[in-house]
């Protein structure tokens, strides 16, 4: 694991406790089950969905996005597509410290999850990348960063992750 990885996570961690501790609107309707107010890391973040519903819904900050995006195997451009948004606009965010919508947030969360479970199953993002980047006779043919456009496509993409990770090939 590179330094940089090692600190990119210690900043996640950081950011997402910060986050839960101290940006939670007060009158924000929270789901039985999340567990709020407790130091949080990145990974567990990841694994607590009522949470990630609440993070949701309060908008990801562009900070914690920047974050994630150094993270992921994604460009500034694939985010903008991803996000359905121009790159003119990933810089306004950014210059404003604008926090993202729902939509967009959850976009982003999802495309952390597909990282988390990338790097679970191929071990270094050069090599998840180059997965991401080749066509998959399993996908259609379609290479595998084609289909994380939309909800549909990315459970298409885990559910091959997951079978890779246990030895299952098309």
């Amino acid at each position: 694991m590179s330094l940089s990885k090692i600190t990119i996570e210690q900043k996640l961690d950081k950011e997402i406790a910060q986050l839960l501790q101290h940006n939670l609107p007060q009158n924000m309707p929270v789901p039985v089950g999340a567990k709020l107010r407790k130091a949080h890391s990145y990974e567990e973040f990841l694994e607590d969905k009522m949470l990630i519903v609440v993070v949701i819904r309060m908008g990801i900050p562009y900070s914690l996005f920047n974050l994630i995006q150094h993270y992921t195997p994604f460009t500034e451009n694939d985010w903008a597509s991803l996000l359905d948004i121009s790159t003119k606009s990933l810089q306004r965010y950014k210059q404003a410290s604008k926090s993202f919508g729902p939509l967009q947030s959850e976009k982003i969360i999802e495309m952390a999850e597909v990282t988390k479970i990338g790097l679970d199953v191929f071990g270094e993002m050069e090599k998840f990348r180059g997965w991401l980047n080749t066509p998959s006779f399993a996908l259609g043919g379609l290479e595998p960063m084609e289909l994380l456009k939309d909800s549909y496509g990315k459970e298409m993409v885990i559910g091959e992750l997951i079978r890779i990770d246990h030895g299952v090939f098309a």
